[in-house]
């Protein structure tokens, strides 16, 4: 099969790549299919520019200059007690990990899984649940998104997690991803499916995390699928190390009454872009989605939201925030979609940055576009620096500056963090946090 690429596209060069993995890889002939079908369409996209609108603040030529290697196989070296300090002091969650991007099953705690829970290895569903792994590329949308679409071309492992309906899965579900020393000029495309089942509730959270500060890409991508009256909370903590790029996209689909509650976290990596989209497909939905970013140095952090409101009686909230410092640069850019037949919808979107520094700088865009006559929305974002005046009451109450610069930083966070109702991650991230700009 030739595979059409462009003139001068970066595409050209991830050719040979996915033709290895298409002759090396035994995936069954309808993964091959999608995959040939998604990367005739990344070959057709190419790499977003700055012209592309979604793209504007954010160039990937950092990314595209690299000749990355595709990690296909095990490489890891971490052992287990290197993955106590990113469980959040706890030992009891449901727990699946993946090094370099491939299933470690001595690393994960998969055993007494609560009624109604099934975890997978991507790969296993392949075989063992061929119908599961057909939704797989059914929810995300990669015809229009270059990144979904060459996760799509070069997937090979991930997680598949299925509540069965009416369950109630009380502990929370980890999926960690670890990256060490023998990721250097590597890449890795993980996809994960959450299907959430009618009437069933569950916590997941997603780790991206590293023991190395190698350069390396992660390009993952979250399929959600939340069913008539359930609920799913989401957390994403992408804590890369300093040198690599993630780009991370987790798109949703809802059902009638159903709720999708999501807090994204990002404050590792050099270039970082985190993708939240879910769709309200069914009357009386809705969605809450927060989100934190902490950046110093030259980082670069981009957070894209899109909530499309395609029913009656829907509601979304959305609350992020962001913490600069050093020449880092932020992105907000949120988009609130309302169809004509999305009567009655409430929507709010807030976005606040906090700069601590005169050289970071942010580019915030909170968008609605509404076609329907009878909503109410409203969005806001603001920019700031410290309060001078608060700064200096406590340092006249004799706290020193550097403290009182830290828990006026940590207030700014603190209405967010404490949306997160886990309580070892909540905990968790207010530490980071404190500790961050210290």
């Amino acid at each position: 099969m030739t595979i059409p690429v462009a003139a001068g596209s970066a595409a050209e060069s991830y050719l040979a790549t996915f033709e290895q993995l298409a002759t090396t890889d035994r995936a069954p002939e309808a993964v091959q299919a999608q995959r040939r079908a998604a990367f005739d369409r990344f070959a057709t996209l190419g790499f977003p520019t700055t012209r592309n609108e979604d793209w504007h603040f954010t160039s990937v030529s950092p990314i595209v200059d690299e000749d990355f290697v595709l990690l296909a196989s095990r490489s890891g070296d971490v052992r287990r007690k290197e993955l106590d300090a990113f469980k959040f002091g706890t030992t009891d969650w449901h727990t699946i990990v993946f090094v370099n991007g491939r299933f470690e099953p001595g690393l994960s705690d998969l055993r007494a899984l609560e009624s109604g829970l099934t975890i997978h290895d991507l790969r296993s569903t392949w075989t063992e649940a061929p119908e599961i792994a057909a939704r797989i590329g059914t929810i995300v949308d990669w015809q229009n998104h270059s990144f979904t679409a060459l996760n799509s071309a070069l997937r090979s492992d991930g997680s598949v997690v299925r509540i069965a309906r009416n369950a109630k899965i009380q502990r929370p579900i980890h999926l960690l991803f670890v990256t060490d020393a023998n990721a250097a000029k590597g890449m890795m495309h993980p996809r994960n499916l959450i299907i959430v089942g009618r009437n069933a509730s569950a916590t997941v959270v997603e780790s991206y995390v590293s023991t190395t500060d190698a350069m390396y890409l992660t390009n993952a991508v979250t399929e959600v699928s939340i069913e008539d009256g359930a609920t799913l909370r989401h957390y994403k903590i992408q804590r890369e190390g300093r040198r690599a790029f993630h780009v991370g996209t987790i798109e949703a689909k809802q059902a009638r009454d159903s709720h999708f509650i999501s807090f994204s976290f990002a404050a590792g990596a050099a270039l970082s872009r985190t993708n939240v989209y879910t769709t309200l497909g069914g009357e009386g939905c809705g969605t809450t989605l927060n989100g934190l970013y902490l950046l110093d140095g030259e980082q670069h952090g981009d957070h894209q939201t899109q909530v499309i409101h395609a029913e009656p009686n829907c509601f979304s909230r959305e609350l992020y925030k962001g913490i600069l410092d050093g020449r880092s640069h932020g992105v907000f850019n949120g988009k609130v979609y309302v169809h004509p037949i999305a009567q009655k919808t409430d929507g709010k979107q807030t976005n606040n940055t906090l700069l601590l520094s005169d050289t970071a700088h942010i580019d915030t865009k909170p968008q609605l576009e509404i076609f329907a006559d009878d909503v109410k929305c409203t969005h806001g974002a603001t920019v700031g620096q410290i309060d001078r005046t608060a700064l200096f009451y406590l340092e006249s109450r004799g706290i020193n500056a550097a403290q009182a610069r830290r828990l006026l930083t940590y207030a700014f966070a603190a209405d967010v963090l404490e949306t997160i109702e886990v309580d070892a991650i909540r905990t968790g991230l207010e530490a980071m946090t404190l500790e961050r700009f210290v």
